[in-house]
């Protein structure tokens, strides 16, 4: 059996980034005059950044806006921001297996290292601004043996990398779409992350 590690998406998998996010697309809104439905676009987080400024801006205007979004970002999203239940348990749990813990988020990685270090998430690797398959380059560069997700993207991730999906209800995706699009086991959040973990660990052990 390969060595444990683990990689884990960041917004609303181990982070509730909402408030943060909403209060960066507030700030984006008073500086652009575009307004941003701020609640609106953090109920839909998990693809990159792109695609949610595209429904408010017209096509010139996106990446001028993206990289105002990113430069406004460390000043209002990372105080806001907590981890989710369960989320430095499941860190701390990957390292007592003797296991590595990665984070693979469509975020930015340096915007995500700001989340980490803020909230004291100790995590082996980041990479970012990384969707769906996208995210399974950086699962086998890594040699992630299982990932942990919200979204149904993340599932797809897992799959294309050949790793088990885990899937976590804590985003905009239903325990029912994580399924769906493959997760092997669905958690209400990650405070039951640790049995699942071991389960999957014995039954691999078993095969």
């Amino acid at each position: 059996m390969p060595a444990l590690t683990v990689g884990f998406d960041l917004d609303m998998t181990l982070v509730d980034s909402r408030p943060g996010i909403a209060a960066t697309y507030r700030a984006l809104t008073a500086r652009t005059g575009v307004p941003v439905d701020a609640d609106a676009a953090v109920s839909r987080l998990g693809p990159p950044l792109r695609s949610e400024i595209a429904r408010w801006f017209p096509p010139e205007q996106v990446e001028p806006a993206v990289s105002i979004f990113r430069e406004l970002y460390p000043a209002y999203a990372i105080t806001p921001t907590v981890p989710l239940p369960g989320a430095r348990e499941a860190i701390e749990l990957v390292r007592a297996r003797g296991g590595r813990v990665l984070v693979v988020t469509s975020k930015l990685g340096r915007l995500a290292r700001l989340h980490l270090d803020h909230l004291g998430l100790a995590v082996d690797e980041v990479a970012g601004d990384l969707f769906a398959e996208g995210k399974a380059t950086a699962l086998r560069e890594h040699g992630a043996t299982h990932y942990v997700g919200d979204h149904v993207a993340d599932m797809v991730a897992a799959e294309t990398a050949g790793v088990p999906g885990i899937g976590v209800a804590t985003g905009p995706c239903s325990a029912d779409e994580l399924r769906t699009a493959g997760a092997e086991v669905v958690l209400d959040d990650l405070t039951g992350f640790p049995g699942a973990l071991d389960r999957m660990i014995q039954l691999a052990l078993e095969q």
